[in-house]
């Protein structure tokens, strides 16, 4: 009675003091529910003091969709929730969260929830009193137009409803939407982007439900995502050989069709399926007149069910932007098909991972029609394009697979009972927006975990998703490093090389001079103690005595050189080309060759880095695997070195070492993409500067 008699005191004076200046003008979405608890009796009664005012209007909100009162609200969550999640330091925002999630899990199965302004207004007010949800956060309610939610908050809300967004890419999702606000989300930018995504979800149901290739897509229930090709200003060109045609693309969740364009309609579809395992590949590509490579517009499918590659162009006055989001979404369907493939997913999750990638497509569609004040990547908006990408990204999808082998066993068993599942999924939120795609499941209550989220704690999804892109931030700044010493030019980049291999120059000059015996004394003496190491069997002593030392090296260079740059590769940069050489080493064979110097050119600088510990936590792996390969050489005998050796190589794609080849492979694929690159100055000769 007495916290009753408190509550009552206090909303009313706050009324009585005109505290709540927003009662005199312009009112929000808080203003009446808020008056009306100040004044009801039964508002009162309901009062949570635990919870900020905002958050309490948030729960009667929560608690008026499920029907039932914010005691009874209270009493599920105590009797549901754990000793720590109802944790007096946590309850305010886990049972906030608790609310928020039921009360989502109910309202995302009603059709057409995204054209509800109120329920937009719901989710986004939500996300708002997850950031103050403790009465002592926010004393006051202070809810108008100018009010912002951050990263934090959208990502735990968001998720919640798999049409706004995904565990694994709603992280980039707000950094797009918040771009242009200061990494603050305005509810103006936020509507507009659910108003994009329900014309999305509509364009969606209007081309599949017409009978556009409706012969070729009728027997899988082919949703079509993406057409292009229909308009004469944007045309979409296929090239085949020498042979070039005009033509409609489009793409569905299981194939890519294109209409060759001829004087009145379009020719039989040539069908390029992606659901198959037919070793596909799809890439960016160069096209051009007569065969010429200069205009980066075009994507390339190559698979073993064509002679030959087939390489499709989306012209464009500047840029390649009309390219790349057809690249990001022809791969998004064929990476969600090699998921399926890769961990034999069948039945409904196999729906659900390809309506993961349907609303990934649709979502992407929304930010486009949004605007965006920044360029952004495609790839990114896209779960399985990103976890393709991202550091890591093998274990976000093999932790996804593991949740939707669970998700079908709690399905199976619910069914069973007949209690329903306790999550919403991706399917069921497709079949709710009108959007039929195989069997879906009802939802029925959420308890503490909605879809891939959880009442106060971080599921694996989540963990694995924060590690890859804390690894991601590594590489980024690795990837800078290597983005600052690439240089242009074949002879630029020759002497680079010359100049990063030069020790190895100079050492392979002197075994050449002591093979050839210009000076006898030396070449005997080394002749000598060469013959006499090797046939006493100290190779490996040698060996293990240079490693030795270069680990040594790497230590004592890191100690002497802790907090100071990495001493700079100096080049003396040769004369420049004149046109006709310009003109030359614009060819393909040279444009190839030049790549390759630059690749041979970062693996030497990164070389060179952590010989001089510029990544202190990768010279010190290294320093430490060098002592125990050293340790390794220095114990076993020669053969069985020869044989474990033998093992690695003709053993590595047997079934039983298989798929642990391929993890460790991209561990080490990941962990070298982290390295930072050695900086590179190009000085101009000493003829060029006495000319100046």
């Amino acid at each position: 009675m007495a916290v009753v008699s408190k509550t009552r005191n206090m909303l009313e004076g706050l009324v009585r003091d005109g505290s709540f200046k927003w009662l005199l003008g312009n009112q929000t979405s808080f203003d009446e529910e808020f008056e009306e608890m100040a004044k009801s009796p039964s508002g009162r009664k309901n009062w949570l003091p635990e919870l900020s005012p905002m958050a309490n209007v948030i729960v009667r909100r929560c608690s008026r969709i499920l029907g039932i009162s914010m005691e009874e609200f209270r009493e599920n969550f105590n009797s549901e929730a754990s000793d720590s999640i109802k944790h007096p330091s946590r309850f305010a925002r886990n049972f906030l969260e608790y609310c928020c999630f039921r009360a989502l899990a109910l309202s995302t199965q009603m059709t057409g929830n995204l054209s509800d302004k109120r329920f937009r207004r719901l989710t986004y007010d939500m996300m708002l009193a997850w950031e103050t949800p403790g009465a002592a956060s926010q004393p006051l309610l202070t809810v108008d137009e100018e009010s912002t939610v951050g990263r934090e908050a959208f990502s735990r809300i968001a998720p919640a409803i798999p049409a706004i967004g995904d565990v694994v890419t709603c992280d980039n999702l707000f950094e797009v939407l918040a771009a242009s606000t200061g990494g603050r989300l305005y509810f103006s930018v936020y509507e507009k982007y659910l108003i994009g995504l329900e014309r999305a979800i509509k364009k969606l149901k209007t081309q599949s439900e017409s009978s556009l290739l409706s012969a070729f897509r009728s027997s899988n229930g082919e949703k079509i995502l993406e057409i292009d090709g229909t308009v004469t200003t944007q045309p979409v060109l296929q090239h085949v050989g020498i042979s070039t045609w005009p033509g409609r693309l489009t793409l569905t969740d299981h194939a890519l069709y294109f209409e060759a364009l001829r004087v009145v309609s379009y020719d039989k579809p040539k069908i390029y399926d992606l659901s198959d395992d037919l070793k596909q590949i799809v890439k960016p590509e160069l096209t051009g007149p007569w065969g010429t490579r200069l205009f980066d517009k075009a994507v390339m499918y190559k698979s073993i069910s064509l002679s030959e590659p087939v390489v499709i162009e989306f012209p464009e006055l500047k840029g390649h932007t009309r390219r790349d989001y057809w690249l990001a979404i022809i791969r998004e369907i064929l990476y969600a098909h090699e998921f399926i493939r890769k961990f034999q997913i069948e039945g409904f999750q196999r729906n659900e991972v390809l309506s993961k990638a349907i609303l990934g497509i649709l979502r992407l569609q929304a930010v486009q029609e949004v605007g965006p004040a920044v360029p952004f990547r495609s790839e990114t908006l896209l779960m399985f394009n990103l976890c393709d990408h991202l550091p890591g990204g093998d274990l976000i999808l093999e932790t996804l697979a593991r949740m939707s082998a669970s998700l079908e066993s709690d399905r199976t068993n619910n069914l069973s009972t007949g209690s329903g599942m306790r999550s919403i999924s991706a399917l069921a939120m497709l079949s709710n927006l009108g959007i039929a795609l195989g069997t879906s499941s009802t939802v029925s209550e959420a308890g503490l975990a909605v879809g891939e989220m959880v009442v106060g704690d971080t599921t694996a999804l989540e963990r694995a998703v924060r590690e890859s892109r804390t690894s991601f931030k590594k590489v980024e700044l690795a990837q800078a490093t290597i983005d600052g010493v690439k240089v242009e030019g074949i002879d630029t980049n020759l002497a680079v090389m010359k100049e990063l291999i030069f020790p190895v120059v100079e050492l392979g000059k002197y075994l050449i001079f002591l093979a050839s015996w210009d000076d006898p004394f030396k070449s005997l003496v080394f002749s000598s103690v060469s013959s006499y190491v090797i046939f006493r069997g100290w190779l490996g002593y040698v060996f293990a005595l240079v490693l030795l030392f270069i680990a040594v090296f790497i230590v004592l260079t890191r100690c002497c050189n802790q907090g100071r740059p990495v001493d700079e590769v100096k080049v003396t940069a040769p004369p420049t080309m004149n046109t006709m050489e310009q003109l030359l080493a614009v060819q393909n064979s040279i444009s190839q060759m030049e790549e390759l110097m630059q690749e041979g050119n970062i693996a030497l600088l990164k070389l060179r880095a952590l010989l001089l510990s510029a990544f202190p936590q990768a010279s010190e792996r290294v320093a430490v695997a060098l002592l125990f390969m050293a340790l390794i050489l220095a114990i076993l005998p020669g053969k069985y070195i020869l044989l474990l050796i033998f093992l690695e190589i003709f053993t590595r794609n047997s079934p039983v070492r298989k798929a642990s080849t391929e993890r460790w492979t991209r561990r080490l694929r990941e962990w070298w993409f982290s390295i930072p690159a050695a900086p590179v100055v190009l000085e101009g000769s000493k003829e060029e500067k006495k000319r100046k």
